[in-house]
């Protein structure tokens, strides 16, 4: 299938979940547009801060849509792209928009509570430590997975001779793409914070806070290119990072600087 027309078929079914199921769980779990929330209710500068819709709409965008990026891709590789099509579309409207819609209407509905605080007041403390005991292993399971799978995705390709023997140095060519998504990935850490910085400093919103987040995006521009076992060890502690050797500045196709090491895989 035509990439854009997928991307389109896409946009149109994400858009009627969004207004014709959406809308119908709101008017089925009688959400009122005009209540206040806790945010406006209980104010006070620090917990609970009133934001604009569409920075609202911005926090939870980025986190519904977080792990299709990272593994959408690398499942439309093994299993091809129909899968992710699926998974995206009808776990996207059906399951992860239900839970979080359901999640933040009865945090809303109770002072802000969490989902843990949210089951101690209706079924119990041992609900909530049950609940609390899941979350940590379900982290760590997660945290497990993503980062062998995103390290597998970051590493460089090492380069080959005629022969097809390695010859312990990189293959920048084809390690450019890997580089820049693993370099992008540790500048965001940085640039979240020095845009949130930003935003509460100078009062962004708007058309001007998307500039500058897609200004911050612009900047994260050199590439990295490391092992698996480099980016697995970095990403388990800073005191790893003294692992790294061999960095230098070498110039890509694209006009971009890029760091690389010569560690093996």
């Amino acid at each position: 299938m035509n990439g854009v027309l997928l991307m389109v078929v896409a946009a149109a079914v994400l858009a009627c979940g969004y207004l014709g199921y959406g809308r119908w769980l709101a008017n089925k779990w009688g959400v009122d547009k005009d209540a206040l929330t806790p945010a406006k209710r209980m104010k006070d500068g620090n917990s609970f801060s009133p934001v604009s819709a569409f920075t609202a709409f911005s926090h939870q965008f980025s986190s519904i849509c977080g792990a299709g990026p990272v593994t959408g891709t690398i499942v439309a590789m093994a299993f091809g792209w129909l899968p992710v099509v699926l998974w995206v579309l009808i776990g996207g409207i059906f399951f992860g928009a239900v839970h979080d819609f359901g999640a933040l209407y009865a945090s809303m509905k109770n002072n802000g509570k969490s989902l843990a605080q949210l089951i101690e007041k209706y079924i119990g403390k041992t609900g909530r430590r049950l609940f609390l005991l899941f979350c940590w292993l379900f982290c760590i399971i997660v945290i497990a997975a993503f980062t062998d799978m995103v390290c597998k995705t970051f590493m460089f390709t090492p380069a080959v001779d005629a022969s097809g023997a390695a010859t312990g140095a990189i293959d920048f060519t084809k390690s450019y793409a890997a580089g820049c998504a693993g370099t992008i990935s540790i500048l965001f850490t940085f640039v979240a914070i020095a845009f949130g910085w930003a935003q509460k400093k100078f009062n962004l919103t708007g058309a001007a806070e998307f500039v500058t987040g897609v200004s911050s995006w612009f900047s994260c521009s050199p590439s990295v290119c490391s092992s698996r076992s480099t980016w697995i060890s970095s990403s388990g502690s800073p005191s790893s990072w003294s692992t790294w050797s061999s960095l230098a500045l070498c110039p890509s196709r694209c006009s971009r600087p890029r760091v690389t090491t010569s560690l093996p895989s």
